[in-house]
């Protein structure tokens, strides 16, 4: 099938046709998580988002190598260039090494992105990691005049670089504007302008963090470490950058005018930028109490859930929007999505049972251009769920006997429910969603009713109707067939 994907590129503000740098081969950085705590809701957004590019280009049949970094020093409080680093804060008030907050959190996000079913990424690297790679970046920097030192810190001269390059040019910004909203800086600051950002921060005498290097004994800046990593780790020139929305302005639009004041040009071709996540209108943040972390989610141990719910069913409601809307968090909306999860497996299961006629009367290829259609027009996953359900209508009609299906067009459905549910959007059946998804359950509920087949065949009807009255107790909703049974344990 011949794909002409097209992405939403947030520089150019447009959808343009998907064209890889060398073809074939696709180069994905995606800024991921500062490990001082655990993953919430928001840490969901972007992982799920990048997860469904990754998954669909390999797909497709791209060799990609995906970068998903994870920065453990140099953003500090406030996500200014003053102040204490979040880990070494957290580390303080736990009265532990900065390196045991990092390895805690990394492991924990780990291990909710392993139950969101997200993908590991090719390369996973640190911040404290590329050290060396960033000094070497201020470096070119100072020796190209785009950045200065001051007081044993370097800093990237904004107003230097705008008089060559466009400040502003990924989030909108005009550099006039941020100038006239900026405060005048006293004589005793270090930077030449508020605009300017730190590339290396001398570190303070309490500061823990610290590396030496030719200015002082400090540590980096947050904007420098992703554009050091991700032209280390796919070249000064690579496809596709993401992350979320919050990070376009300081943050990437502190990488393009890195890369263009270091190299001479933008590093990326495609920005992509997945939108927020509310929760009953608001944005979600700590201060409003409405701050969930994906734990508290899995086990609904929050004052605003009202039961828990399942890493497929956070990962099914985030793939029900667009990754470009806004996600609104409700109890109504998860129970909605859980509910439709729970219909879509059930058709998953129910396809498996399906057996071939000699004629079809469904259109297995319209729905299938439809599906690669929608994931072909910016990822538009709201469009494929809505794809996938007219499937499901059909797979029940053909199992109520209302449409038939010939032998090629099962396997193609099969084929493209299976690509769709699993590959492309990521899902997989829970512990304790619908029937089928406990193989030993399955094997047992299936055995019983075979015996009550034979029981039937022999006019025991005794047992028969014991084995049914048994299942039926046990929350089982059995359907006597022509061809056999079907059934299904009830929520």
């Amino acid at each position: 099938m011949e794909n002409q994907l097209l992405i939403y590129n947030t520089l150019t503000r447009k959808k343009e046709v998907f064209k890889p740098i060398i073809p074939g081969h696709v180069g994905m950085y995606v800024c991921g998580p500062t490990v001082y705590g655990h993953a919430h809701l928001g840490h969901s957004r972007p992982a799920i988002t990048f997860d469904l590019v990754f998954r669909y280009l390999i797909h497709l049949g791209y060799k990609v190598r995906y970068v998903r970094n994870i920065t453990d020093v140099g953003h500090l409080v406030a996500d200014a260039d003053e102040g204490e680093d979040k880990i070494a804060q957290k580390a303080r008030v736990e009265k532990v090494e900065p390196m045991e907050v990092v390895q805690t959190y990394t492991n924990s996000y780990r291990h909710n992105m392993e139950q969101l079913n997200v993908l590991p990424p090719s390369i996973e690297p640190t911040a404290t990691g590329h050290i060396i790679e960033q000094i070497e970046l201020a470096k070119k920097l100072l020796e190209k005049g785009y950045a200065y030192e001051s007081k044993g810190s370097v800093y990237f001269d904004v107003q230097k670089y705008s008089n060559d390059f466009e400040y502003g040019k990924l989030s909108g910004r005009k550099i006039e504007d941020l100038q006239a909203n900026t405060r005048e800086l006293d004589g005793q600051d270090e930077k030449h302008s508020g605009l300017d950002f730190a590339i290396w921060k001398k570190a303070q005498p309490e500061h823990i963090m610290r590396w030496p290097s030719p200015w002082s004994d400090g540590f980096p800046g947050w904007h420098t470490e992703c554009i050091a990593m991700s032209t280390k780790y796919l070249g000064e020139k690579f496809d596709i950058h993401g992350g979320g929305m919050d990070l376009m302005f300081p943050h990437h639009e502190a990488e393009v005018a890195q890369s263009c004041a270091s190299l001479g040009h933008e590093s990326v071709n495609y920005w992509m930028h997945n939108n927020m996540i509310t929760i009953n209108g608001q944005k979600m943040g700590k201060s409003l109490g409405n701050f969930i972390t994906l734990d508290e989610f899995f086990e609904g141990k929050h004052q605003l859930l009202e039961k828990p719910y399942s890493p497929m069913t956070i990962r099914f409601f985030m793939l029900q929007a667009h990754y470009r809307s806004t996600v609104d968090f409700s109890n109504e909306a998860l129970q909605a999505a859980e509910k439709g999860l729970e219909r879509l497996m059930k058709a998953v299961v129910l396809l498996e049972n399906i057996k071939p006629s000699n004629k079809s009367s469904v259109d297995v290829d319209k729905l299938e251009t439809d599906c690669y259609a929608a994931m072909d027009d910016d990822f538009n996953s709201p469009i494929v769920i809505a794809n996938l359900f007219d499937g499901v209508r059909m797979i029940n009609s053909i199992n109520d006997g209302k449409a038939a299906i010939d032998e090629p067009g099962l396997t193609k459905l099969k084929k493209l429910f299976s690509d769709f549910v699993f590959n492309i959007l990521g899902l997989k059946g829970d512990d304790e969603s619908a029937s089928g998804s406990n193989d030993t359950l399955n094997d047992v509920v299936n055995f019983l009713l075979n015996t009550r087949l034979d029981a039937k065949a022999e006019k025991n009807w005794a047992l028969a109707d014991k084995i049914r009255d048994a299942l039926t107790k046990l929350g089982f909703e059995i359907k006597d067939k022509k061809d056999g049974f079907e059934w299904e344990l009830r929520g």
